[in-house]
């Protein structure tokens, strides 16, 4: 069986010159050889051939010139929309008590960057409680449902890096109130990563290849392998709001925003804020061609980054926070293939083995490695939405170390710290010294319920967390 299987895994190979990555076979146990057969039949060859020979030509090197606008979008301070924020308010909370809305969070990334061997969405980022992202973000859900009497599925997609860690995480906390019912937990898919001089698989070890999580635009992909799409409309969940786990000021699920994106019967509606300056390190949410298009700041054209309007404000304004909110039909239609969503390429500082078995730590970009993007759905959409946020209401990334000047821990509880001290001061209530405060979602979904909760005559003194 042995022999016949490795023949087997020859001519699935050599058509692509790749039979290099079986040359430790004789060295392999009988489960390591299993291991990696599986991942070769897993592989799409012609595919990853394909994007090999086009990585050169990918859509990002466009010549945008005279072709991008400022996307159509309700903004903050706008009062002649066609949308009122009102009429945006009472269309959310009918969703909302239709029971229609499910929640996605995409949770695929680790902690490394903060010094955090785990799962990102376990890093406890409440400055008194210590609660993780992941709780802040369920209670924000709960809360929600609370308010509105329904309960919302979370659906939480993970990587192979953080997958099984994720899970044993939400079952030591009770999923964090949800029922067993309302949480999904499923994996994302992997792409291999080939050298970027040949184009050649490169091996993790001797029984592994290098595979890469394929991006959170293989988020559809995912939803789709684990029978979701087919979950959500048994449950008639017709509208994905979809949130990434690092910003704990994510309004998930937040009337407005769904009001917005019923009322313009978007497929899809992005929420944005107003980018600090012309290079801010965000995507560029823009209309190209009358299409919305999200373009990553570093391939965004320098003479476009500076261009104004004629009011001297930044033409391409609107910087994207990743928080979208998805048509399940849209996303539907996706998966079946009838919307193309392309692989970018990345070069990529990625530890393999060489030739001889032994590690190698590249202290240069070796690897090629091939992801989606969920935004690239945006252009394929019939109507497409652009809603404009307060950043200091909205968006706290945890992206970076204490060390760096933005989106670190330290500059995230900082923007919530004075979220919950606004709310106490307009409640009434008096916050003394500088005393660290916290709100949890299940206390107060608003100023409103705070007020409703707390006597205006309560003042707070030492670190406070209400719950």
């Amino acid at each position: 069986m042995g022999d016949s299987l490795l023949q087997q895994l020859h001519e699935t190979l050599a058509p692509f010159n790749q039979e290099h990555v079986l040359q430790f076979w004789e060295e392999l146990n009988s489960e390591e050889r299993q291991s990696i057969a599986r991942q070769i039949q897993a592989l799409d060859l012609a595919q990853l051939d394909e994007l090999w020979k086009r990585r050169d030509f990918q859509s990002t090197q466009e010549d945008f010139t005279g072709r991008i606008s400022s996307p159509p979008s309700y903004r903050l301070h706008d009062s002649k929309q066609d949308i009122s924020r009102q009429q945006a308010e009472d269309a959310g909370e009918a969703t909302l008590r239709a029971g229609t809305v499910g929640v996605v969070i995409v949770a695929g990334g680790q902690g490394s960057r903060l010094g955090f061997p785990h799962p990102k969405g376990m890093y406890p980022i409440g400055s008194v409680s210590g609660a993780t992202l992941f709780q802040i973000l369920i209670e924000k859900v709960r809360a929600v449902g609370n308010r509105f009497g329904v309960h919302l599925p979370v659906y939480v997609m993970t990587s192979p890096a953080t997958h099984h860690e994720t899970v044993d995480f939400f079952d030591k906390h009770d999923r964090f109130g949800l029922r067993k019912e309302d949480l999904a937990v499923f994996c994302q898919g992997v792409m291999p990563a080939v050298e970027s001089a040949t184009g050649k698989l490169l091996l993790q070890d001797k029984a592994s290849l290098c595979l890469s999580p394929d991006g959170h635009g293989g988020l559809l992909a995912a939803l789709d392998r684990a029978h979701l799409f087919q979950a959500m409309r048994t449950r008639g969940v017709d509208c994905l709001f979809y949130v990434q786990v690092d910003n704990p000021l994510a309004p998930v699920a937040e009337p407005q925003y769904l009001g917005y994106h019923t009322l313009s019967h978007s497929d899809v509606t992005t929420l944005v804020i107003e980018k600090r300056n012309a290079f801010e390190k965000v995507g560029n949410v823009v209309a190209i061609d009358g299409k919305l298009r999200i373009i990553e700041y570093s391939d965004f054209p320098k003479e476009q980054a500076v261009a104004q309007a004629s009011d001297g404000s930044l033409l391409s304004w609107a910087g994207n926070i990743a928080v979208h909110v998805f048509d399940v039909a849209f996303l539907e239609e996706a998966v079946s293939g009838r919307i193309e969503m392309p692989f970018h390429p990345a070069c990529k500082k990625l530890p393999c083995i060489s030739q001889l078995g032994q590690r190698v730590d590249p202290a240069e970009p070796n690897a090629v490695k091939f992801e989606r993007f969920i935004f690239d759905l945006l252009p394929a959409a019939d109507r497409a939405s652009v809603v404009e946020v307060d950043r200091k209401e909205t968006f706290a990334p945890v992206k970076n170390p204490p060390e760096a000047e933005h989106d670190t821990p330290e500059t995230a509880q900082a923007q919530m710290g004075r979220i919950y001290r606004s709310w106490l001061q307009k409640a009434g209530i008096q916050v003394e010294g500088g005393a660290p405060v916290e709100i949890s979602p299940l206390f107060a979904w608003d100023v409103q319920e705070l007020r409703d909760k707390l006597s205006s005559k309560t003042t707070i003194n030492r670190p406070t967390y209400l719950r």
